[in-house]
């Protein structure tokens, strides 16, 4: 298998899994929604075509020669449940197209905390959303890698922990969770499409330290180069009343009552030994940042 295409390409988490596709090999064509974009921002090896996951004909189109399927969806913070979901309608429209395109294998970025889902009373439709999808690709007939990851550092230099020369915190985090740097995870997702043997698996995704919230956000910034970075810490109650009229902050507030709250065990022995171990520390990460 040497021809990927990728949903998601030019997300946080997609542009280091489209790197390490092109660096294993891989030819790359990525489905965007902005060219001009994918151009400024992924390798210059990968095809890009405009298109729109509402569109059977631009799916139709992005996986023309394609052997394989990378996927990296989510739910956009501002959504609500009944609008249009990338991992639900997108994801029924990707998969019908695959099985006329003859696509040998999809790999799909899930969550490793979408699990929390019934733990102390906890429900949210975007982890159902998230479930759903795991089923939908392992009942459509074609074969399948399913990556459960803990968490990414891009989190704490590109995602929402880090708000310009701050980092925040909102509520407790109980338990330690193993982020993992996108390089690493993009090797690992490049060394699955290289093997058999990762068909109709699933992967927990895991890095080599475990910190909880407070202590990763101190590591990050104490080796941070760039800038002096402050830590600043709210209740997440606040984030929750915010959320009541805004659909964003709610969006932050259900996603970090389940960060803060669910009690991750290490579990990526066999990611590990089939699809290689991590190499990159927190430390080392936000050195290099």
């Amino acid at each position: 298998m040497r021809k990927i295409t990728v949903f998601g390409a030019t997300g946080m988490l997609g542009k280091p899994v489209v790197r390490e596709l092109v660096n294993a090999g891989f030819e790359v064509m990525a489905m965007v929604r902005s060219p001009e974009k994918a151009r400024r921002e992924l390798p210059a090896e990968v095809k890009i075509v405009a298109g729109d996951l509402r569109n059977r004909a631009d799916i139709e189109s992005a996986l023309n020669a394609a052997e394989g399927i990378y996927l990296n969806l989510s739910v956009k913070p501002e959504t609500k449940e009944k609008d249009f979901q990338p991992e639900h309608e997108g994801l029924q429209t990707i998969l019908e197209a695959a099985k006329n395109a003859d696509i040998k294998r999809i790999a799909y970025c899930s969550s490793l905390v979408h699990r929390y889902q019934g733990m102390n009373n906890f429900h949210w439709w975007a982890f159902e959303i998230k479930k759903r999808a795991v089923e939908m690709i392992k009942a459509s007939g074609i074969s399948y890698t399913i990556f459960y990851p803990s968490g990414f550092m891009e989190n704490f230099d590109k995602g929402d922990y880090r708000q310009g020369n701050k980092m925040m915190l909102a509520g407790e985090s109980k338990h330690p969770m193993w982020a993992i740097a996108g390089s690493d995870y993009g090797k690992q997702v490049a060394k699955a499409f290289q093997i058999s043997e990762a068909e109709n698996r699933d992967y927990d995704v895991q890095g080599l330290e475990a910190f909880t919230a407070a202590e990763a956000v101190k590591v990050f910034s104490d080796n941070y180069g760039r800038e002096k970075l402050t830590i600043s810490k709210a209740p997440l109650l606040v984030l929750k009343i915010a959320g009541l009229f805004n659909q964003k902050m709610n969006y932050g507030a259900k996603i970090l009552d389940a960060l803060n709250n669910y009690p991750e065990k290490f579990a990526a022995e066999t990611t590990w030994a089939e699809l290689g171990k991590p190499t990159v520390t927190l430390a080392e990460y936000a050195r290099n940042s």
